[in-house]
């Protein structure tokens, strides 16, 4: 039976103070630790060491944890399901994604979506760094490229296609390249945070060849780069998606479209075991997935 004691020690993991625990719950901290005191008692063993800075969890906390996750993630999953027999979707729902996908996607189709499930609420968490979903208890994590091996359920969305351009004002300032190795006297904005980002594949003879790029400028944020491609300061290499507007538009040139890989990479969305049937989840997805 998950207690209220078993509760509040996965909200501990999940906020990492008892003053955080204590204004989410309406306790005080001295509350929050009188409750994680009793589980200790309760179960025997120490499961927290806790200082001034931190919160770490024992061996057996991480324990005690992971079965206490189980049962909450079981005891939502019996309150949807009998939810779902009186038709009702609602409740909380948690997504992460990347910038861009999050300013050029999904920002636009939320409105609708909250216009058709009234009873939902949506935190929406967007980096352009790789989080864990199981660590952050994210709903539905939306990912571009090869997803690696896990245990987390995965569902297509989509297929994103890189591509190359630049401001007319960048062009008529530095010139045009035109052979790929003029790219190395040319300012390449890059984004940080996942390998091989420096390196621009080109189609030669039939095959892939990797060119290395610099420049005065990377960003962990590829909506940033966008701004400063747009404005003029460097070369751009990104997600078709995230340049469309820019590119009908004529503020962005697209270059070496014949000669440059695409590199065409699935857009996926993750989601934890046992939770992609939550009827608030299961509807995300579907949504998403008749609107991309």
């Amino acid at each position: 039976m998950l207690t209220p004691e078993l509760h509040l020690f996965v909200r501990l993991s999940d906020h990492g103070t008892f003053a955080a625990v204590a204004e989410e719950t309406g306790l005080t901290p001295s509350g929050v630790s009188r409750m994680l005191s009793r589980l200790e008692q309760r179960v025997g063993m120490k499961l927290l060491h806790r200082s001034t800075r931190k919160l770490t969890f024992t061996t057996e906390g991480q324990i005690v944890l992971g079965y206490a996750r189980q049962m909450l993630a079981l005891a939502e999953a019996a309150e949807c399901d009998i939810s779902q027999t009186h038709g009702a979707v609602k409740g909380h729902l948690r997504v992460n994604c990347g910038t861009a996908f999050a300013r050029y996607k999904l920002a636009p189709l939320l409105p609708k979506f909250l216009c058709r499930y009234t009873d939902v609420t949506i935190d929406v968490s967007v980096c352009d760094h790789r989080i864990d979903p199981v660590e952050k208890r994210i709903d539905v994590t939306i990912r571009v490229g090869v997803l690696e091996d896990s245990d987390l359920i995965a569902a297509r969305l989509g297929t994103v296609r890189r591509i190359i351009a630049a401001s007319p004002a960048y062009l008529a300032r530095s010139g045009t390249p035109i052979t790929i190795a003029d790219l190395v006297n040319h300012d390449c904005l890059l984004l940080t945070g996942f390998s091989r980002q420096a390196m621009w594949p080109f189609i030669e003879d039939g095959k892939t060849v990797e060119t290395a790029v610099r420049g005065t400028v990377t960003s962990d944020s590829a909506d940033t780069l966008l701004r400063m491609a747009i404005e003029g300061v460097g070369i751009i290499r990104m997600g078709d998606f995230l340049g469309e507007k820019a590119l009908a538009d004529g503020r962005l040139i697209e270059l070496f479209k014949d000669r440059h890989d695409d590199d065409p990479k699935p857009i996926s969305m993750l989601m934890l075991p046992g939770r992609q049937n939550i009827p608030r989840i299961r509807a995300f997805v579907d949504f998403l997935k008749d609107n991309i």
